[in-house]
């Protein structure tokens, strides 16, 4: 099968690979219709990972199943089916109390918990940015979607990118009324600031320097803050007379950086102490990694960031941290787009088919304007 593979830094390539199968009983075989290529696909892509050469990528995959294991009895052979990043088990401790971002049985790596398709560090398996997709635990992992091709761009969406933008806001606390902070107007950013205003906030700043991406933001009602003409926090503290917001998302990582483009991993993490009020919440879904040998620091470089945690303390403010859980989100994220309360496909700005990765790898990392969310295409879909 046609398969993305990681060559090394910058460097991935289209090609022939071994055909997905089924392997173990509760696997489902999944013939992918649409995979994206995510932000923190660039962390590897740029060599800021551990990433193996040989990996096929891709983790936000959604598609038709064509086969199912002998112990397989929920998913059937045809269901249009989303596929969670996360490899959950369905019954070790963590899953049972719905995290399965954090499944303790699914990584075999020393040190680590939690499983994803086609990701450094997460455990042996193959990406779907490929024809096919071997989906372990298939009965406990596969979100059942509404037949035919409808909503295939707010569908796609449901693997990673929606839940981990809603689960921002739940990590920070977002109520109706709220005032919330994102820092990134990537297309987690951009999650995060469409779940924030579904919930009912009264206004949702979100801080980045991209003109194509505030734009987008201000589309869906949120107020866009530039960067890159004045420091955000000022910004945000001017327009909020003071108080500053109740809530803030952090959806940039650890590869945070100033108008020049010098990086400061701790940058966005100051930024939300100061720009939250007393007492407020702050989520943390932005990538930060154990390891980062690429950082201009020997502490960052071993996963230390050292951000203004006295202020963080003295305010008496909460954070949450870590991936998403993306099955529990994922059912209400359906709904509400099938009711037309969600469209997180507003973000889409190009559909590739899987031949053309490398390209969409190359502008997208570029941060080229109007690249913001690129679809990967292995067939047509039908009209």
């Amino acid at each position: 099968m046609r398969a993305v593979v990681y060559r090394g830094p910058n460097d991935v390539e289209v090609t022939d690979v071994p055909d997905a199968t089924v392997q173990d009983p509760t696997d489902v075989l999944v013939k992918i219709t649409t995979t994206n290529i995510c932000g923190s696909d660039l962390h590897m892509y740029e060599g800021r990972t551990s990433v193996e050469e040989g990996k096929v990528l891709g983790h936000e995959n959604m598609g038709v199943v064509v086969e199912v294991g002998p112990a397989v009895s929920r998913v059937k052979v045809g269901d249009r089916v989303s596929v969670p990043f996360n490899i959950a088990c369905g019954t070790c401790r963590n899953c049972l109390h719905g995290w399965t971002s954090f499944c303790l049985r699914t990584n075999p790596i020393e040190g680590m918990v939690g499983a994803a398709y086609g990701y450094a560090n997460m455990g042996p398996y193959d990406g779907g940015q490929a024809e096919y997709l071997r989906v372990p635990f298939g009965d406990v992992n596969l979100l059942t979607l509404p037949e035919g091709t409808e909503h295939e761009n707010d569908f796609t969406m449901l693997s990673d990118i929606f839940p981990t933008g809603w689960h921002g806001t739940e990590l920070a606390g977002v109520v109706p009324g709220d005032d919330v902070a994102v820092f990134g107007a990537g297309p987690v950013g951009l999650m995060a600031a469409h779940s924030a205003l579904i919930k009912g906030a009264a206004r949702v700043f979100v801080v980045d320097q991209q003109a194509d991406r505030l734009r987008l933001a201000e589309s869906i009602g949120a107020i866009g803050v530039d960067f890159s003409a004045g420091d955000p926090v000022e910004q945000i503290m001017d327009a909020t007379r003071g108080r500053g917001t109740d809530r803030g998302v952090e959806a940039v990582g650890y590869q945070a950086h100033d108008p020049s483009g010098e990086e400061h991993p701790e940058l966005v993490l100051d930024n939300l102490v100061s720009v939250v009020r007393a007492t407020g919440g702050i989520g943390v879904v932005g990538v930060y990694m154990p390891q980062d040998p690429g950082a201009r620091t020997e502490a960052a470089q071993q996963g230390r960031i050292g951000f203004d945690y006295g202020t963080f303390f003295t305010k008496g403010q909460s954070m949450g941290t870590g991936q998403a859980p993306v099955m529990r989100y994922n059912r209400q994220l359906r709904d509400l787009i099938v009711a037309g309360r969600a469209t997180p496909g507003f973000i889409v700005s190009h559909e590739l088919p899987l031949d053309d990765a490398a390209e969409g790898y190359a502008r997208f990392d570029r941060r080229e304007d109007g690249w913001t969310k690129v679809l990967l295409r292995p067939e047509a879909l039908a009209s």
